[in-house]
Protein backbone atom coordinates (compact mmCIF):
# COMPACT_ATOMS: atom_id res chain seq x y z
CA UNK A 1 0.00 0.00 0.00
CA UNK A 2 1.59 3.39 -0.69
CA UNK A 3 2.12 6.22 1.20
CA UNK A 4 -0.66 8.70 -0.41
CA UNK A 5 -3.31 5.37 -0.43
CA UNK A 6 -2.63 5.09 3.73
CA UNK A 7 -3.00 8.94 4.30
CA UNK A 8 -5.57 8.89 1.91
CA UNK A 9 -7.69 5.90 3.79
CA UNK A 10 -6.52 6.99 7.17
CA UNK A 11 -7.92 10.42 7.04
CA UNK A 12 -11.24 9.54 5.72
CA UNK A 13 -11.67 6.88 8.56
CA UNK A 14 -11.19 9.73 11.06
CA UNK A 15 -12.88 12.63 9.08
CA UNK A 16 -15.91 10.02 8.65
CA UNK A 17 -16.15 8.79 12.02
CA UNK A 18 -16.32 12.55 13.55
CA UNK A 19 -19.04 12.60 11.08
CA UNK A 20 -20.96 9.47 12.63
CA UNK A 21 -24.22 9.33 15.53
CA UNK A 22 -21.35 7.68 17.84
CA UNK A 23 -19.44 10.98 17.63
CA UNK A 24 -20.96 12.98 20.86
CA UNK A 25 -20.35 9.29 22.40
CA UNK A 26 -16.82 8.31 22.04
CA UNK A 27 -16.09 12.22 22.39
CA UNK A 28 -17.48 11.78 25.99
CA UNK A 29 -15.64 8.16 26.98
CA UNK A 30 -13.44 8.35 30.01
CA UNK A 31 -10.68 6.54 27.82
CA UNK A 32 -10.70 8.73 25.43
CA UNK A 33 -11.69 12.41 26.88
CA UNK A 34 -9.87 13.47 30.22
CA UNK A 35 -10.67 16.87 31.97
CA UNK A 36 -7.24 18.02 30.71
CA UNK A 37 -8.34 17.21 26.58
CA UNK A 38 -12.25 17.34 26.91
CA UNK A 39 -14.02 18.59 23.51
CA UNK A 40 -16.84 19.18 25.83
CA UNK A 41 -14.05 21.52 28.56
CA UNK A 42 -12.78 23.26 25.51
CA UNK A 43 -15.67 24.33 24.12
CA UNK A 44 -16.61 25.60 27.76
CA UNK A 45 -13.97 27.30 28.41
CA UNK A 46 -14.22 29.35 24.77
CA UNK A 47 -17.67 30.17 25.41
CA UNK A 48 -16.78 32.07 28.91
CA UNK A 49 -13.56 33.59 27.06
CA UNK A 50 -16.25 34.84 24.90
CA UNK A 51 -17.89 36.66 27.27
CA UNK A 52 -15.11 38.08 28.76
CA UNK A 53 -15.97 35.31 31.93
CA UNK A 54 -12.05 34.02 32.87
CA UNK A 55 -12.41 30.49 32.34
CA UNK A 56 -10.24 29.53 35.19
CA UNK A 57 -11.90 30.86 38.18
CA UNK A 58 -13.79 28.07 37.46
CA UNK A 59 -12.97 24.19 37.62
CA UNK A 60 -13.75 23.03 34.04
CA UNK A 61 -11.43 24.53 31.60
CA UNK A 62 -7.90 23.85 32.03
CA UNK A 63 -5.84 24.07 28.55
CA UNK A 64 -3.46 26.66 28.26
CA UNK A 65 -4.01 30.28 27.17
CA UNK A 66 -2.53 29.97 24.05
CA UNK A 67 -4.86 26.22 23.22
CA UNK A 68 -7.50 28.69 24.36
CA UNK A 69 -7.19 31.85 21.80
CA UNK A 70 -6.50 29.06 19.00
CA UNK A 71 -9.78 27.24 18.90
CA UNK A 72 -11.83 30.46 20.20
CA UNK A 73 -10.57 32.00 16.72
CA UNK A 74 -11.06 28.74 14.80
CA UNK A 75 -15.36 28.52 16.89
CA UNK A 76 -15.68 31.62 15.53
CA UNK A 77 -14.67 31.84 12.21
CA UNK A 78 -14.29 28.36 10.98
CA UNK A 79 -16.50 26.17 13.35
CA UNK A 80 -17.68 23.57 10.36
CA UNK A 81 -13.55 23.02 9.11
CA UNK A 82 -12.70 21.69 12.91
CA UNK A 83 -13.09 18.15 12.02
CA UNK A 84 -11.32 18.41 8.75
CA UNK A 85 -8.61 20.54 10.98
CA UNK A 86 -8.29 17.28 13.40
CA UNK A 87 -8.12 15.19 10.80
CA UNK A 88 -4.97 16.88 8.94
CA UNK A 89 -3.35 17.59 12.41
CA UNK A 90 -3.48 13.90 12.85
CA UNK A 91 -2.12 13.34 9.48
CA UNK A 92 0.48 15.63 9.82
CA UNK A 93 1.49 14.23 13.12
CA UNK A 94 1.98 10.43 11.29
CA UNK A 95 4.20 12.24 8.49
CA UNK A 96 6.17 14.35 11.68
CA UNK A 97 6.97 10.66 13.00
CA UNK A 98 7.69 9.40 9.80
CA UNK A 99 10.01 11.69 9.04
CA UNK A 100 11.10 11.25 12.84
CA UNK A 101 12.31 7.56 11.92
CA UNK A 102 14.14 8.19 9.12
CA UNK A 103 16.27 10.92 11.02
CA UNK A 104 16.23 8.00 14.10
CA UNK A 105 17.38 5.36 11.45
CA UNK A 106 20.46 7.72 10.69
CA UNK A 107 21.31 8.30 14.47
CA UNK A 108 20.80 4.21 14.91
CA UNK A 109 23.35 3.58 11.66
CA UNK A 110 25.92 6.06 13.06
CA UNK A 111 25.95 4.22 16.53
CA UNK A 112 25.86 1.43 15.18
CA UNK A 113 29.25 1.68 13.75
CA UNK A 114 30.72 3.39 16.39
CA UNK A 115 30.63 0.26 17.99
CA UNK A 116 30.76 -2.20 15.24
CA UNK A 117 34.62 -3.06 16.02
CA UNK A 118 33.12 -4.89 19.23
CA UNK A 119 30.87 -7.05 17.59
CA UNK A 120 31.76 -10.96 18.04
CA UNK A 121 32.52 -12.61 14.39
CA UNK A 122 29.88 -15.04 15.20
CA UNK A 123 27.19 -11.79 16.13
CA UNK A 124 27.95 -10.19 12.66
CA UNK A 125 24.49 -11.26 11.06
CA UNK A 126 22.72 -9.84 13.58
CA UNK A 127 24.10 -6.00 12.78
CA UNK A 128 21.17 -3.94 10.69
CA UNK A 129 21.73 -2.75 7.61
CA UNK A 130 20.73 0.29 5.69
CA UNK A 131 17.77 -1.32 4.22
CA UNK A 132 16.19 -3.01 6.87
CA UNK A 133 15.80 -0.04 9.13
CA UNK A 134 14.40 2.23 6.61
CA UNK A 135 11.53 -0.07 5.87
CA UNK A 136 10.84 0.41 10.07
CA UNK A 137 9.53 3.78 9.00
CA UNK A 138 6.89 2.68 7.07
CA UNK A 139 5.52 0.40 10.14
CA UNK A 140 5.95 3.66 12.08
CA UNK A 141 3.73 5.12 10.03
CA UNK A 142 1.32 2.48 9.23
CA UNK A 143 1.08 2.16 13.05
CA UNK A 144 0.27 5.67 13.72
CA UNK A 145 -2.38 6.38 10.93
CA UNK A 146 -4.27 2.60 11.91
CA UNK A 147 -3.72 2.24 15.40
CA UNK A 148 -7.20 2.27 17.10
CA UNK A 149 -6.06 4.47 20.03
CA UNK A 150 -5.11 7.41 17.47
CA UNK A 151 -8.06 6.98 15.61
CA UNK A 152 -10.53 7.20 18.81
CA UNK A 153 -8.34 10.19 20.00
CA UNK A 154 -8.42 11.93 16.46
CA UNK A 155 -12.67 11.33 16.40
CA UNK A 156 -13.15 12.16 20.03
CA UNK A 157 -11.31 15.57 18.83
CA UNK A 158 -9.18 16.27 22.07
CA UNK A 159 -6.53 18.82 22.21
CA UNK A 160 -4.26 15.53 22.94
CA UNK A 161 -4.08 15.75 18.99
CA UNK A 162 -2.40 18.73 19.09
CA UNK A 163 -0.28 17.53 21.90
CA UNK A 164 1.11 14.99 19.55
CA UNK A 165 1.48 16.97 17.19
CA UNK A 166 3.55 19.21 18.72
CA UNK A 167 5.50 16.35 20.02
CA UNK A 168 6.16 15.10 16.60
CA UNK A 169 7.45 18.66 15.62
CA UNK A 170 9.95 18.64 18.97
CA UNK A 171 11.47 14.95 18.02
CA UNK A 172 11.40 15.44 14.51
CA UNK A 173 13.05 18.83 14.56
CA UNK A 174 16.08 17.09 17.05
CA UNK A 175 16.05 14.00 14.82
CA UNK A 176 17.23 16.60 12.12
CA UNK A 177 19.13 18.72 13.95
CA UNK A 178 17.19 21.36 13.82
CA UNK A 179 18.01 23.43 17.77
CA UNK A 180 15.34 26.07 18.11
CA UNK A 181 12.58 24.49 16.31
CA UNK A 182 12.78 21.33 18.08
CA UNK A 183 13.40 23.14 21.69
CA UNK A 184 10.07 25.39 20.81
CA UNK A 185 7.60 22.92 19.92
CA UNK A 186 8.68 21.11 23.18
CA UNK A 187 8.24 23.68 25.32
CA UNK A 188 4.70 24.53 23.74
CA UNK A 189 4.22 20.37 24.66
CA UNK A 190 5.13 21.16 27.94
CA UNK A 191 2.95 23.95 28.08
CA UNK A 192 -0.02 22.22 27.46
CA UNK A 193 0.79 18.94 29.33
CA UNK A 194 4.06 19.48 31.26
CA UNK A 195 5.06 15.56 31.04
CA UNK A 196 6.80 16.15 27.72
CA UNK A 197 9.38 17.78 29.98
CA UNK A 198 10.85 14.82 30.41
CA UNK A 199 11.90 14.60 26.70
CA UNK A 200 14.89 17.32 27.31
CA UNK A 201 17.05 14.87 28.38
CA UNK A 202 17.23 12.75 24.99
CA UNK A 203 16.41 15.55 22.88
CA UNK A 204 19.46 16.95 24.03
CA UNK A 205 20.98 13.83 23.47
CA UNK A 206 20.01 13.41 20.06
CA UNK A 207 20.36 16.78 19.29
CA UNK A 208 24.18 16.76 20.16
CA UNK A 209 24.25 13.19 17.99
CA UNK A 210 22.94 14.74 14.95
CA UNK A 211 25.31 18.00 15.31
CA UNK A 212 28.64 16.07 16.30
CA UNK A 213 28.29 18.19 19.53
CA UNK A 214 28.45 15.58 22.67
CA UNK A 215 29.91 17.91 24.81
CA UNK A 216 28.73 20.54 27.64
CA UNK A 217 28.32 23.60 25.23
CA UNK A 218 25.83 21.61 23.39
CA UNK A 219 23.93 20.39 26.08
CA UNK A 220 23.87 23.45 27.59
CA UNK A 221 22.62 25.37 24.07
CA UNK A 222 19.72 22.83 24.15
CA UNK A 223 18.50 23.55 28.02
CA UNK A 224 18.96 27.02 27.39
CA UNK A 225 16.99 27.04 24.22
CA UNK A 226 14.27 24.69 26.16
CA UNK A 227 14.35 27.36 29.08
CA UNK A 228 13.61 30.33 27.07
CA UNK A 229 11.13 28.89 24.48
CA UNK A 230 9.46 27.33 27.42
CA UNK A 231 9.69 31.01 29.48
CA UNK A 232 8.67 32.78 26.03
CA UNK A 233 5.42 30.50 26.31
CA UNK A 234 4.38 31.15 29.28
CA UNK A 235 5.08 35.11 29.26
CA UNK A 236 2.71 35.01 25.96
CA UNK A 237 0.07 32.98 28.00
CA UNK A 238 0.18 35.38 30.99
CA UNK A 239 -0.13 38.27 28.17
CA UNK A 240 -3.16 36.89 26.60
CA UNK A 241 -4.73 36.83 30.13
CA UNK A 242 -4.19 40.38 30.76
CA UNK A 243 -1.07 39.98 32.90
CA UNK A 244 -2.17 37.47 35.20
CA UNK A 245 -0.40 34.25 35.97
CA UNK A 246 -3.52 32.74 37.61
CA UNK A 247 -3.95 30.51 35.04
CA UNK A 248 -0.88 28.75 36.50
CA UNK A 249 -3.26 26.93 39.30
CA UNK A 250 -5.88 25.83 36.81
CA UNK A 251 -3.08 24.54 34.21
CA UNK A 252 0.03 23.10 35.83
CA UNK A 253 -1.49 23.10 39.37
CA UNK A 254 -4.21 20.99 37.97
CA UNK A 255 -1.80 18.58 36.75
CA UNK A 256 0.46 18.26 39.53
CA UNK A 257 -2.17 18.49 42.57
CA UNK A 258 -4.68 16.16 41.04
CA UNK A 259 -8.25 17.82 42.26
CA UNK A 260 -10.84 16.19 39.69
CA UNK A 261 -10.49 12.62 40.01
CA UNK A 262 -13.21 11.62 37.70
CA UNK A 263 -12.30 7.73 36.15
CA UNK A 264 -9.98 7.41 33.62
CA UNK A 265 -7.15 5.25 32.08
CA UNK A 266 -4.45 6.01 35.01
CA UNK A 267 -3.80 4.98 38.31
CA UNK A 268 -4.30 8.40 39.89
CA UNK A 269 -7.82 8.84 40.14
CA UNK A 270 -8.83 5.21 42.57
CA UNK A 271 -5.98 5.73 44.81
CA UNK A 272 -6.72 9.33 45.61
CA UNK A 273 -10.83 8.73 46.15
CA UNK A 274 -9.95 5.67 48.78
CA UNK A 275 -7.26 7.44 50.75
CA UNK A 276 -7.27 9.57 53.98
CA UNK A 277 -7.47 13.39 53.24
CA UNK A 278 -4.33 13.85 55.32
CA UNK A 279 -2.30 11.77 53.48
CA UNK A 280 -3.08 13.27 49.57
CA UNK A 281 -0.08 15.90 49.76
CA UNK A 282 2.31 12.76 50.60
CA UNK A 283 0.59 10.36 47.96
CA UNK A 284 0.54 13.40 45.19
CA UNK A 285 4.02 13.61 45.94
CA UNK A 286 5.16 10.29 45.67
CA UNK A 287 2.96 10.23 42.64
CA UNK A 288 4.01 12.52 41.03
CA UNK A 289 7.94 12.17 41.64
CA UNK A 290 7.33 8.25 40.15
CA UNK A 291 5.99 9.76 36.64
CA UNK A 292 8.67 13.17 36.56
CA UNK A 293 12.14 12.38 38.37
CA UNK A 294 12.62 8.87 39.28
CA UNK A 295 13.15 7.39 35.96
CA UNK A 296 15.20 9.89 34.01
CA UNK A 297 18.47 9.64 36.07
CA UNK A 298 18.89 5.57 36.47
CA UNK A 299 17.37 5.36 32.36
CA UNK A 300 20.09 8.56 31.31
CA UNK A 301 23.09 6.66 32.54
CA UNK A 302 22.40 3.47 31.49
CA UNK A 303 21.06 3.81 27.46
CA UNK A 304 22.72 6.88 27.12
CA UNK A 305 24.14 5.18 23.78
CA UNK A 306 20.84 4.83 22.67
CA UNK A 307 18.98 8.02 23.08
CA UNK A 308 16.18 6.92 20.89
CA UNK A 309 15.23 3.68 23.20
CA UNK A 310 15.21 6.56 25.65
CA UNK A 311 12.67 8.59 24.02
CA UNK A 312 10.14 5.73 23.45
CA UNK A 313 10.42 4.60 27.27
CA UNK A 314 10.08 8.13 28.69
CA UNK A 315 7.32 8.84 26.60
CA UNK A 316 5.37 5.11 27.85
CA UNK A 317 6.37 5.76 31.32
CA UNK A 318 4.87 9.48 31.64
CA UNK A 319 1.93 7.80 29.84
CA UNK A 320 1.20 5.12 32.78
CA UNK A 321 2.11 7.67 35.42
CA UNK A 322 0.62 11.04 34.26
CA UNK A 323 -2.11 12.07 36.57
CA UNK A 324 -4.95 12.31 33.14
CA UNK A 325 -3.77 9.44 30.85
CA UNK A 326 -5.83 8.89 27.65
CA UNK A 327 -5.54 6.32 24.84
CA UNK A 328 -3.89 9.28 22.36
CA UNK A 329 -1.05 9.12 24.77
CA UNK A 330 -0.87 5.30 24.18
CA UNK A 331 -1.62 5.45 20.42
CA UNK A 332 1.75 8.36 20.30
CA UNK A 333 4.55 6.33 21.82
CA UNK A 334 3.17 2.86 20.30
CA UNK A 335 4.04 4.38 16.91
CA UNK A 336 7.37 4.35 17.94
CA UNK A 337 7.52 0.27 18.74
CA UNK A 338 8.53 -0.73 14.87
CA UNK A 339 11.79 1.01 15.44
CA UNK A 340 12.87 -1.94 17.56
CA UNK A 341 11.38 -4.87 15.50
CA UNK A 342 15.19 -5.91 15.03
CA UNK A 343 14.65 -7.08 19.15
CA UNK A 344 11.35 -8.62 18.92
CA UNK A 345 13.23 -11.89 18.50
CA UNK A 346 14.62 -11.40 21.99
CA UNK A 347 11.34 -10.37 23.78
CA UNK A 348 9.54 -12.80 25.47
CA UNK A 349 5.86 -11.47 26.31
CA UNK A 350 4.65 -10.30 22.91
CA UNK A 351 1.88 -12.72 23.09
CA UNK A 352 0.97 -12.07 27.00
CA UNK A 353 1.34 -8.18 26.02
CA UNK A 354 -0.93 -8.32 22.53
CA UNK A 355 -3.58 -10.67 24.57
CA UNK A 356 -3.71 -8.05 27.66
CA UNK A 357 -4.08 -4.94 25.58
CA UNK A 358 -6.89 -6.78 23.49
CA UNK A 359 -8.57 -7.86 26.68
CA UNK A 360 -8.53 -4.67 28.51
CA UNK A 361 -9.87 -2.36 25.40
CA UNK A 362 -12.67 -4.96 25.06
CA UNK A 363 -13.27 -4.75 28.85
CA UNK A 364 -12.69 -1.27 29.71
CA UNK A 365 -16.01 0.05 28.29
CA UNK A 366 -17.87 -2.94 29.00
CA UNK A 367 -17.33 -2.60 32.72
CA UNK A 368 -17.84 0.73 32.68
CA UNK A 369 -21.77 0.23 31.38
CA UNK A 370 -22.01 -2.75 33.98
CA UNK A 371 -20.75 0.58 36.85
CA UNK A 372 -22.52 3.03 35.48
CA UNK A 373 -25.51 2.43 33.80
CA UNK A 374 -25.90 -1.58 35.23
CA UNK A 375 -25.38 -1.01 38.33
CA UNK A 376 -23.92 -4.43 38.58
CA UNK A 377 -20.54 -3.49 39.09
CA UNK A 378 -18.68 -1.07 40.96
CA UNK A 379 -15.39 1.44 41.01
CA UNK A 380 -13.13 -1.89 42.24
CA UNK A 381 -13.78 -3.40 38.39
CA UNK A 382 -12.66 -0.67 36.60
CA UNK A 383 -9.67 0.16 38.30
CA UNK A 384 -9.34 -3.63 37.83
CA UNK A 385 -8.95 -3.07 34.09
CA UNK A 386 -7.25 -0.04 34.12
CA UNK A 387 -4.65 -1.93 36.33
CA UNK A 388 -4.30 -4.37 34.15
CA UNK A 389 -4.20 -2.30 30.94
CA UNK A 390 -1.15 0.01 32.99
CA UNK A 391 0.46 -3.53 33.69
CA UNK A 392 0.21 -4.44 30.28
CA UNK A 393 2.19 -1.22 29.34
CA UNK A 394 5.19 -1.30 31.86
CA UNK A 395 5.14 -5.11 30.89
CA UNK A 396 5.85 -3.66 27.14
CA UNK A 397 8.13 -1.31 28.52
CA UNK A 398 10.30 -3.88 30.68
CA UNK A 399 10.46 -6.45 28.21
CA UNK A 400 11.49 -4.24 25.65
CA UNK A 401 14.72 -2.84 27.89
CA UNK A 402 15.47 -6.26 28.45
CA UNK A 403 15.48 -7.34 24.91
CA UNK A 404 17.67 -4.55 24.03
CA UNK A 405 20.03 -5.96 26.99
CA UNK A 406 20.33 -9.67 25.61
CA UNK A 407 21.17 -8.17 22.28
CA UNK A 408 23.93 -5.89 23.40
CA UNK A 409 25.14 -9.20 25.18
CA UNK A 410 24.65 -11.28 22.03
CA UNK A 411 26.67 -8.77 19.89
CA UNK A 412 29.63 -8.61 21.97
CA UNK A 413 29.81 -12.49 23.06
CA UNK A 414 27.91 -14.33 20.33
CA UNK A 415 25.17 -16.66 21.08
CA UNK A 416 27.32 -19.49 21.82
CA UNK A 417 27.24 -20.48 25.41
CA UNK A 418 30.16 -22.11 27.13
CA UNK A 419 31.45 -23.73 30.65
CA UNK A 420 34.89 -24.49 30.80
CA UNK A 421 35.23 -25.12 27.33
CA UNK A 422 32.23 -27.26 26.78
CA UNK A 423 28.39 -26.20 25.77
CA UNK A 424 26.78 -25.25 28.46
CA UNK A 425 23.09 -26.96 29.29
CA UNK A 426 20.18 -26.57 31.19
CA UNK A 427 19.33 -29.31 33.45
CA UNK A 428 16.14 -29.07 35.43
CA UNK A 429 16.27 -31.50 38.76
Amino acid sequence: MGAVVKYVIAGLVRYWLIHTDFWHTLSNRVEIATPLNSWKRLIEGVYLYDQNINPYEGDAFHESPIVLVIFHYLLKHVPYSLPFIFSAMDLLTAYLLYKTSRGFVRIFLNCQEKYLSDVSQESKDMVMTESQLKETSEYVLSVYLFNPYSILNCVGMTTTVLQNMLLAAALCGAAHGYVIISCAFLAFATHQALYPVLLIVPTAMILAEVNKGCNKCSYIKTLLAFVLSWSFVVYISAFIMDGSYNYVYNTYGFILTVPDLKPNIGLFWYFFTEMFEHFRLLFVCAFQINALILYIVPLTLRFKKEPILLVTVLLALSTVFRSYPCVGDVGFYMAFIPMWKHLFTFMQQKFIVACAFIITSALGPTVWHLWIYSGSANANFFFGVTLSFATAQIFLITDLLFAYIKREYTLKNGSSRTIDGKPAKLVLR
